[in-house]
């Protein structure tokens, strides 16, 4: 499941909220070891996502980096060659 959780750090444009809930739903799911909680859990399930969310977004915010932003498309085409490679499929 942690596979699926992508640096957010330093892209130009930024992470979006959204992105930022995802990586920290799929945190919690890694955590708690299922994808959906049971209805006694969901309520504690869904606060730390919020709170993980919280506190993700306060880090990207804070964090000190000198280096130039990376580009979005310049990345995805990097994953995307890699994924040819291991896969033996073709770029597209």
């Amino acid at each position: 499941m942690c596979r699926n959780i992508k640096v957010l750090a330093n892209f130009k444009p930024p992470a979006t909220d959204q992105e930022i809930q995802d990586a920290a739903l799929q945190f919690v799911r890694k955590l708690s070891g299922t994808t959906r909680p049971s209805k006694a859990n969901e309520k504690v399930f869904n606060r730390a996502v919020h709170d993980i969310a919280h506190i993700a977004q306060h880090l990207l915010e804070d964090l000190v980096i000198t280096s130039p932003p990376r580009d979005r498309a310049v990345e995805a085409a990097k994953a995307k060659a890699r994924s040819a490679k291991r896969f033996g499929t073709e770029a597209a």
